[in-house]
């Protein structure tokens, strides 16, 4: 119920968010607005925006650069240089937005922190450990700056994210209104490189993502919604990722830990061609030490025709940590690198199956006390915030909002994936709750993983994991068995494609 409570606050507060967090806002909706708009043709306003957002730097060691950039993107000089720089401010600001948040949350629900590491440790990190489709590790490795990528007759490293980069600035001069399929078609040699090498396979998915949206949307033209903080954050963070040794240099330095890892739910990310199955858990270090709050992601490429229940049987590889999610256990892991901001890089073959482990025992008695993790530069954006919380003694109002006993939060069941068995039903049905409390469009929102909920008179604890060796529902296992078969026949031609 304390919980409830310091959410029931947190929620309360989601409608002011603090003079300085507004204003920060204010100057990327600006910002945003001139990359809707096009930097070719800047109208006053966007000018004044540009300016206004190197002006909020004018007394940091970025203030020379971002004013030089914004003059020169405004008088219609627009150098790769320069629309970096605009970017890392772009960034920065963000980070502040996020900190700001990320700390109020932390503040009310008496969450401890770790700090970022201040001695530096290679290059900055590009996000969290997701790799590229084919890794459950972050993209390290892969060849030096400028060297050749893998691959017979590949492009050098150096040539690839140059094209990145002047992809991205035709993109920002043109603007979204003035992006049609020709401009979108572009990238997809560029993409098809980028696939090409391993330590470059998470730009390449991030990339690939961005064209398919704006491909969808074109020719974009006069419409009239579109997700401009959205697309603002994928060009911002695509440009700065391409930057030479950002991806391609020394990996960060990774510590290794052993231990017993609980797990509290899992969170599924999916695009036509990749699927991420990002773990949430709880660790427990062998030996003593504070419990420590970690993700852990595995990511593959797919077709958009795989989805559903037949997702899970694309990391079958993994099948330690699928085996743990699907039978609620815990995991027994050795010498598994740990990243500076928590993700473990997942090593099947450093895992064992344990004991039984329900998150919501997990949520109850051990997450309260664990340290959370820092959150890495180019990922202190706000809408990538997300923490684990349980939520208990609520009431499911009408539109499916928790009411938590005097301020309210949002319930966001769009997010629930079609591969497991937890519905928007069963969320409306539910006394208790382990989720995620994200920030978006300007307000915090819970993302179920996992419920307790009354099925035929008797709580019963549903969670999207379930069904990662495969549907227990039958309807769901006949349409998964459908699906397998398609998977198992691409399977198949990859191996006589790859065998010429």
């Amino acid at each position: 119920m304390m919980l409830a409570v310091q959410l029931a606050a947190l929620a309360g507060d989601s409608d002011d968010a603090g003079e300085g967090t507004a204003q920060a806002l204010a100057l990327l909706d600006g910002f945003d607005d001139a990359l809707l708009h096009g930097l070719a043709r800047l109208a006053d306003e966007h000018a004044d925006a540009v300016a206004a957002l190197a002006a909020a730097f004018a007394s940091s060691p970025l203030g020379d650069r971002l004013a030089e950039a914004a003059d020169a993107v405004v008088s219609g000089s627009i150098t790769q240089e320069h629309l970096t720089a605009l970017a890392g401010g772009r960034v920065a600001l963000s980070g502040a937005v996020h900190d700001a948040l990320l700390g109020g949350f932390d503040a009310a629900l008496g969450r401890e922190r770790a700090e970022w590491p201040s001695a530096p440790g290679g290059p900055a990190d590009g996000g969290s450990a997701t790799g590229g489709p084919a890794s459950g590790g972050p993209a390290s490795g892969g060849p030096a700056r400028g060297g050749s990528a893998s691959g017979d007759g590949a492009q050098p490293v150096g040539n690839v994210l140059g094209g990145v980069r002047s992809w991205l600035r035709e993109l920002a001069i043109t603007g979204w209104r003035g992006v049609d399929h020709d401009l979108v078609s572009a990238a997809d040699q560029i993409i098809e490189a980028l696939l090409a090498v391993p330590a470059l396979r998470r730009l390449a998915v991030l990339l690939d993502g961005f064209a398919a949206e704006l491909r969808a949307c074109s020719p974009i033209g006069s419409a009239e919604h579109l997700p401009v903080r959205r697309w603002a954050d994928l060009w911002t963070r695509a440009l700065l990722l391409s930057h030479d040794g950002v991806l391609t240099g020394e990996p960060r330095h990774a510590a290794t830990v052993s231990g017993r890892l609980l797990v509290l739910g899992v969170d599924v990310h999916e695009h036509g061609t990749a699927v991420q199955f990002q773990v949430h858990a709880v660790l427990e270090p062998h030996g003593g030490g504070r419990s420590r709050l970690v993700r852990t992601s595995v990511t593959v490429a797919k077709v958009d025709t795989i989805a559903g229940p037949a997702l899970w049987k694309l990391p079958q590889r993994h099948k330690v940590l699928l085996a743990a999610l699907a039978d609620r256990r815990g995991l027994d892991i050795t010498d598994m690198p740990l990243l500076d901001g928590g993700d473990l890089v997942w090593h099947d073959d450093r895992a064992l199956v344990s004991k039984p482990a329900d998150p919501f025992a997990t949520a109850r008695l051990v997450l309260p006390g664990a340290l959370a993790p820092a959150a890495p530069p180019l990922d202190r954006v706000p809408v990538r915030i997300a923490e684990p919380v349980l939520v208990e003694g609520y009431k499911v109002t009408e539109d499916g909002s928790f009411d938590l006993g005097g301020a309210v939060i949002a319930v966001d069941t769009e997010r629930l994936p079609d591969c497991g068995p937890l519905t928007p039903k069963l969320v409306a049905a539910s006394s208790a709750c382990v989720g995620l409390v994200r920030w978006d469009g300007g307000r915090w929102i819970l993302q179920p993983l996992a419920v307790q909920a009354k099925v035929k008179r008797e709580t019963t604890m549903v969670a999207i994991g379930d069904w990662a060796l495969g549907p227990t529902d039958p309807k769901a296992a006949k349409a998964e068995a459908r699906a397998a078969d398609a998977v198992t026949v691409l399977r198949e031609r990859a191996g006589r494609l790859l065998r010429r």
